[in-house]
């Protein structure tokens, strides 16, 4: 129970400066709070690898909804998440504090108008996030990647960066996955009852060069990450 009273500790502090920056435009306060809530999950982040430029696409591996902490505490990064985020009252309005885009991926009608999006979001100087295994994993099991969304950077608007990011648990990974079957708040509860903190490592690597092929595209970016992370690709 610590840890959740931890949690609803950093909320409160948070919540009153946040609400007040939104007033004035864009708020600071949630990549902090995303970062203090990792912490206070027991994650000691420590980032490597060439600075973000702006307008950058992450391209990451998915283990856990700790990654989304993770990576917005190291980056201070938008992310893509899938639409039915928006079905639940609280994450959904946890996901807009920190300006969410949204995306439908089983519509394929509607990947046209979600890559111009992804392109508009990228105009803005703020990294932008996309798992493209569209699912979280069991830590040592890299899935396919689902290349459609890749469509707003293939090839990169001029200025963009497309960057694969590979987070690393360590010897946490298995532990840390979140499974097919397990339940969101089976899963939150596992993590939050344990005792003690892990290393996290946020591995930002090399940008990929421009290409035309989305496909072509998301497989350097899973072989990348795969490399760094010496991790099992699933067929």
């Amino acid at each position: 129970m610590g840890r959740v009273a931890g949690l609803l500790s950093l909320l409160l502090i948070c919540l009153v400066p946040h609400l007040i920056a939104r007033l004035f435009g864009a708020s600071p306060i949630p990549p902090l709070f995303l970062a203090g809530t990792a912490r206070i999950c027991g994650a000691r982040v420590r980032t490597v690898g060439q600075p973000l430029a702006p307008h950058s696409l992450l391209i990451a591996n998915h283990v856990s909804w700790l990654d989304i902490l993770v990576l917005a505490g190291a980056t201070r990064t938008r992310f893509v998440s899938k639409a039915e985020v928006r079905d639940h009252w609280l994450l959904r309005w946890l996901a807009d504090q920190n300006d969410t885009l949204y995306i439908e991926r089983q519509d394929r009608r509607a990947v046209p108008a979600q890559a111009r999006e992804v392109a508009e979001a990228l105009a803005q100087p703020r990294p932008l996030v996309l798992f493209p295994e569209g699912t979280t994993g069991d830590g040592v099991t890299l899935l396919p990647f689902r290349p459609a969304l890749l469509a707003a950077v293939a090839p990169a608007p001029p200025g963009t960066h497309v960057r694969p990011v590979a987070i690393d648990y360590g010897a946490m990974r298995r532990t840390l996955g979140w499974i097919d079957g397990e339940s969101g708040k089976a899963n939150a509860l596992k993590l939050l009852g344990r005792s003690g903190s892990f290393p996290v490592i946020v591995r930002l690597l090399a940008p990929l060069p421009p290409d035309e092929d989305r496909k072509a595209m998301a497989r350097d970016a899973r072989a990348a990450i795969e490399a760094a992370l010496d991790l099992t690709i699933a067929p």
